[in-house]
């Protein structure tokens, strides 16, 4: 199963977005989680840190967290923000 970002996600979206998929986390099974961030088209820096919230409860979990689809301008931010070495390029590949 994969898990999806919501096509918005800003700081009024965070806290509901990252409690829906911290409950679906242990749920997961194997070794890797996927979180589906393609649908994203509005969004801020609290959208990397659901995403990097996700990567840490993952890692918490014993578990991998792989990003898809990741927008372009978030890899940029994570990279703005000296996070991108969290998200490597096999975890999170950034689209255009």
């Amino acid at each position: 199963m994969v898990l999806a970002l919501p096509h918005e996600l800003t700081l009024a979206q965070a806290t509901a977005c990252l409690a829906r998929l911290t409950q679906a986390l242990p749920g997961e099974g194997g070794p890797q989680v996927v979180l589906d961030a393609s649908a994203l088209t509005r969004f801020d820096s609290a959208a990397l840190a659901v995403v990097l919230a996700c990567r840490r409860q993952a890692l918490a979990s014993g578990k991998q967290l792989q990003v898809q689809g990741l927008p372009s301008r978030l890899a940029d931010l994570a990279a703005l923000y000296g996070v991108d070495g969290l998200l490597t390029p096999a975890a999170a590949t950034p689209v255009n």
